[in-house]
């Protein structure tokens, strides 16, 4: 008889607990809401049913009418960084939200580079995997939400998903770069860190963004736009966006991280134009203009041809890309590729250089210098090209440092004369002075020079902070090898 009760007891509970009011996914226990914000809290209810929100943190109490078909939205004012909260939302029967933080959000997307876990893929490790996860506990303060692969051909409302706490089989699971990112801005920042991965592996830009952004996207192929490179439902143009982004788009977050472009080598020419399209978009879709977005350069990887430049060109037009986009910054890989796999293991050095750049854009922490040395300037004389470059060793705010003469001969460096012909070239840097001397003795007059400009090349030009130099070339031959 008692077990009885004690069964009736418990089925009332939960059920209490459960209300009738509905919630996206999104919108959960174990969540981060950004800090000193207006957030979003909505969801689902019977028509025109009142539905209140208290959060423990305020105790403020804000209510909304939910609309013919339901639907209901609340903005609540969040707290400086802390917690653990929890949120009581009510239509009539109290549903209740545990262990909510409250700090920064951030997301992060891409294709399978970002999607890659902590613990590697199948026969495809992650660098220092094992420890990271043994220590996932010490880092209480980062939580996780993985939007699962939900390619749709109109917006979506909800997705799948769950936030978790930072344990060993969460960790494991969770986006690598994501979560090495999210670390390092919690060691540093030591506030809770939300972290909402959103990625889909071996997909181009455009499923990415919506039919309307691509279209009004100026100087672009259309028709390569809209022909998927693969025969796939998420290979099609906005499908993503509406299955994965379209859901989260009320969630009030800081910023953006994003690792993608080797599926868009087929039409590298318009990826900058793409790319800042779908920037726009997304700060729209969140209504902040201004709204941070960091991003990845292409790693080093043979395709189909160590020698060929279908990648440099594809990393070429993401640097284009920054030129046209306020408030963002790329993380070099110039010297993490693999040459037989295409997703690198070293992907704690991505996660902690896109880091360094929002510690110091975003946060304003100083003594970062988060930025890749750029050539410069060039000149050509008396058979040979002297490069300059940008913020070396100047340490102004834009300064990255200096190059690094403890590595022996310089690689990576290719010169060319007036036959277009490439030759691997001797470099010297010049100590004290921010230069580079390139020579060839094949090349007597040089009129081009080319750095890392291969898919896959084993240059090693670095910053005393380790940041490698950029890729680049002085010519615009995008048929010769």
């Amino acid at each position: 008889m008692r077990r009885t009760i004690w069964l009736v007891l418990a089925l009332f509970m939960t059920l209490s607990t459960w209300g009738k009011v509905k919630l996206p996914s999104i919108i959960g226990d174990n969540m981060v809401l950004q800090r000193s914000s207006c957030v979003n809290i909505w969801g689902w209810a019977d028509s025109f049913q009142k539905v209140t929100v208290e959060p423990s943190w305020n105790h403020q109490v804000y209510a909304t009418q939910a609309d013919g078909d339901g639907k209901w939205l609340l903005q609540i004012q969040t707290p400086v960084a802390g917690g653990p909260y929890y949120i009581q939302i009510s239509d009539g029967e109290i549903l209740m939200l545990n262990d909510i933080l409250i700090g920064e959000v951030w997301i992060c997307s891409g294709q399978s580079n970002m999607e890659m876990p902590v613990h590697g893929f199948y026969g495809q490790p992650v660098a220092g995997s094992l420890d990271e996860i043994f220590e996932a506990k010490q880092y209480s303060g980062i939580r996780m939400f993985t939007v699962p692969p939900t390619p749709a051909k109109y917006p979506q409302e909800n997705c799948g998903g769950s936030w978790l706490q930072s344990t060993p089989e969460s960790v494991r699971d969770f986006s690598a770069v994501g979560y090495f990112f999210g670390k390092n801005l919690n060691r540093v920042l030591n506030i809770p860190i939300g972290l909402i991965t959103a990625n889909c592996g071996g997909i181009a830009i455009e499923p990415w963004m919506t039919i309307e952004a691509i279209k009004e996207t100026v100087g672009i192929n259309q028709e390569l736009a809209f022909t998927p490179q693969v025969k796939t439902e998420a290979a099609n143009a906005s499908y993503l966006f509406n299955g994965m982004i379209a859901p989260i788009r009320n969630y009030a977050s800081r910023g953006f991280i994003w690792y993608q472009g080797e599926s868009n080598q087929h039409n590298y020419f318009d990826y900058d134009k793409l790319m800042t399209s779908m920037v726009k978009l997304w700060r729209r879709e969140w209504k902040n203009e201004g709204m941070p977005f960091y991003y990845v350069q292409l790693a080093p990887f043979p395709y189909d041809g160590a020698e060929k430049i279908a990648l440099p060109l594809v990393i070429e037009a993401q640097y284009k890309a920054l030129q046209n986009i306020p408030n963002a910054g790329i993380a070099a890989t110039t010297d993490l590729g693999h040459s037989t796999c295409i997703h690198p293991p070293r992907k704690k050095e991505i996660g902690q250089r896109l880091a360094a750049l929002a510690l110091r854009q975003t946060y304003h922490i100083d003594g970062l210098l988060p930025d890749a040395p750029m050539v410069d300037k060039i000149i050509f004389e008396g058979g040979k090209a002297v490069l300059t470059f940008k913020g070396v060793p100047d340490y102004s705010p834009a300064a990255v440092g200096s190059l690094n003469f403890y590595g022996g001969e310089l690689r990576g460096f290719e010169i060319a004369g007036e036959d277009r012909e490439f030759y691997p070239a001797k470099a010297l840097l010049m100590q004290g002075q921010n230069e580079v001397e390139v020579t060839s003795e094949k090349v007597p007059h040089p009129v081009a020079v080319r750095y890392a400009f291969r898919n896959y090349h084993d240059a090693n030009v670095m910053t005393t902070e380790g940041q490698p130099l950029v890729p680049f070339r002085t010519d615009q031959w995008d048929d010769v090898y």
